[in-house]
């Protein structure tokens, strides 16, 4: 080979070495976030204006907070001779956004929450969903008195937890702000009474 070749040869490799050395310095990168990581607040900022798992947690925590300081919580299931059983009734998504996944987390964090009390008895979610299906319950649903105190019968539940979540949207200039609203009732299957009831909210805003 000529020393001509050669010195094109080793032109086209270190370009190609170049390159790859660019090619892997811009490249993504993952990185693990959360407790015992380097990465430990990874989760606290916001990446957008919908509802992430951060502001679920917070209003699920504020109600139950609300919750167990009443004299529905006090009086009723506290002083009750063994925990009641309660059942908790698909939960409404009122906002004009798809939050399948959030309504799924949503429900899952207020059964562990209510399961956590020690105070309450809990339907597993898996039993209470067949029996949604056997019903022809859609996800959502708005509470329905007859059908309910039918489930609570057959659950053996004697709450229902049921509610929906809102949103307002609102832009000005180039600020945008969803205020999002969780409502919750307690209500008792067997009279049909509202025991309790309360709205936590939680605002997010979006800049430029």
């Amino acid at each position: 080979m000529s020393g001509l070749r050669r010195a094109a040869v080793g032109c086209l490799w270190l370009g190609l070495a170049a390159s790859f050395l660019v090619q892997a310095g811009c490249a993504a990168s993952a990185m693990r976030g959360g407790e015992g990581t380097e990465n430990p607040d990874m989760d606290r900022p916001a990446m957008s204006v919908t509802l992430d798992r951060d502001d679920i947690t917070y209003l699920v925590a504020d109600y139950l907070k609300r919750l167990e300081a009443s004299p529905f919580w006090q009086n009723s299931i506290q002083r009750a001779p063994e925990p009641p059983v309660v059942a908790i009734w698909p939960i409404q998504n009122a906002t004009s956004q798809h939050l399948d996944d959030q309504m799924l987390t949503l429900l899952s964090s207020i059964e562990t929450a209510l399961v956590n009390t020690g105070s309450v008895r809990v339907v597993d979610r898996a039993s209470q969903d067949s029996l949604i299906r056997e019903i022809g319950i859609q996800q959502g649903a708005a509470y329905d008195p007859r059908t309910a105190q039918r489930m609570g019968r057959q659950l053996g539940a004697q709450y229902f937890f049921t509610g929906k979540v809102t949103s307002v949207d609102e832009r000005l200039n180039n600020v945008r702000r969803v205020q999002y609203t969780l409502f919750l009732q307690v209500i008792e299957i067997e009279t049909g009474q509202i025991r309790f009831q309360n709205e936590v909210s939680r605002s997010k805003a979006l800049k430029g």
